[in-house]
């Protein structure tokens, strides 16, 4: 778990992080705002199998609250990420 992330309601936020399956070819990062109940994924499969995947995030929270951030990668034989990544993010007015 990284440092909590502090945002303000309406202002857009910029999250990043790299993901690396060491050879496996990674075809999404998936990421869920709910501590892992939805995923909403987003496609890497340009990316290549030697390389790490640098992703960025971008969300605009819309009310105040605690948001438990969980990131995570999927490769090409359908595996996913055995252990999240996560950061809390705090929203206030």
């Amino acid at each position: 778990m990284i440092a909590p992330v502090y945002a303000r309601v309406g202002q857009t936020i910029t999250l990043e992080g790299y993901a690396d399956d060491f050879g496996s070819h990674i075809v999404a990062i998936e990421f869920s705002l709910d501590g892992g109940t939805t995923w909403e994924r987003h496609s890497t499969e340009a990316s290549t199998p030697d390389r790490s995947v640098h992703w960025t995030f971008q969300w605009t929270p819309e009310e105040e609250g605690a948001y438990p951030l969980k990131v995570r990668s999927v490769t090409e034989d359908g595996r996913v990420s055995s252990e999240a990544a996560a950061a809390d993010i705090v929203v206030s007015q």
